[in-house]
């Protein structure tokens, strides 16, 4: 059995269109643009090339783009000014700080800074107790992204069983807590995890975000599975070429020969980041306005 590839890439652009006819849609009925606020400090070049590709993308969807772009040595103090401007600005509704941020700044109080209800990469504590207690926030943008391909291809997840390899913030716990409320059986798995092979063995769902190079073998999955995979990893170049090429977290190849259905990497779980940060965009906007938010998004 060769198993189905979960094309993230097509399922992104139709959410993208989605958004960008529902945003035409609000423009109308709120009498502006539906906007989103980046700001990025320093000269990462990967933040650069995210940034701008987060700015081209709200454009396309018919959304407005406000870029910050401030030096390395920008103070925390100037900072933190710049995101309650923000959180008052009327024509903002969503506010992402390019992450990570320089070594003297305190990322925790700067994303603590921002507006619960403009924090469409639902990083502040205030959303995830939320997402914990089973209230409306917003959720980070990569687990409901994988939240949405899963649903997509499996329907109701009641009763099956999923295992999470990640615990941190932005992946690994916000998407064990989106599959508990959708009665999944869910097991957070990590480093100090005993015997973390046979702990996958069990799950009718894996969803792998640890950040190793093809950690994850073909032995590890039960057949049938459904294999998502979060990770991006760059392997060494070989002999001749200037880059090695990109990977996940799973052994693609080998895994494809158990898995139902699996994620590839690039091209699987990376699309949709940005096309739920734009979904998320448009969510916020509808709350920001007073106008319900439609259900299809």
């Amino acid at each position: 059995m060769t198993a189905t590839r979960i094309d993230g890439k097509a399922f992104a652009a139709r959410l993208r269109e989605r958004v960008g006819e529902y945003a035409a849609s609000f423009e109308e009925a709120a009498g502006r643009k539906a906007g989103l606020a980046v700001v990025l400090v320093g000269d990462d070049p990967a933040s650069q090339v995210y940034v701008g590709s987060k700015g081209k993308a709200t454009l396309a969807a018919n959304m407005a783009s406000f870029e910050h772009r401030l030096p390395a040595d920008t103070s925390s103090e100037d900072l933190l000014a710049l995101v309650e401007q923000l959180n008052q600005d009327e024509s903002v509704d969503g506010i992402l700080v390019q992450l990570p941020l320089p070594d003297h700044l305190d990322e925790q109080s700067i994303i603590s800074a921002i507006s619960p209800d403009k924090d469409v990469d639902g990083f502040h504590v205030i959303n995830a107790g939320r997402l914990s207690v089973g209230q409306s926030g917003f959720v980070p943008c990569t687990p409901l992204g994988c939240m949405m391909l899963l649903t997509d291809r499996l329907g109701d997840l009641s009763g099956l069983e999923a295992v999470v390899i990640g615990r941190s913030n932005i992946v690994g716990k916000p998407m064990a807590q989106l599959l508990l409320d959708a009665n999944a059986t869910v097991t957070i798995a990590h480093s100090r995890t005993k015997d973390l092979p046979s702990v996958v063995k069990r799950a009718d769902i894996v969803v792998a975000a640890v950040g190793r190079a093809e950690m994850v073998k073909a032995e590890w999955l039960k057949e049938g599975a459904t294999v998502i995979d979060v990770g991006i990893n760059r392997l060494p170049p070989e002999p001749g070429k200037e880059k090695g090429k990109l990977v996940g977290d799973v052994a693609y190849n080998e895994a494809s020969e158990v898995a139902a259905a699996i994620t590839p990497v690039p091209g699987g779980v990376g699309p949709m980041t940005i096309a739920v940060l734009l979904r998320n965009t448009l969510v916020a906007a509808h709350r920001n306005a007073g106008l319900t938010p439609p259900e299809d998004l």
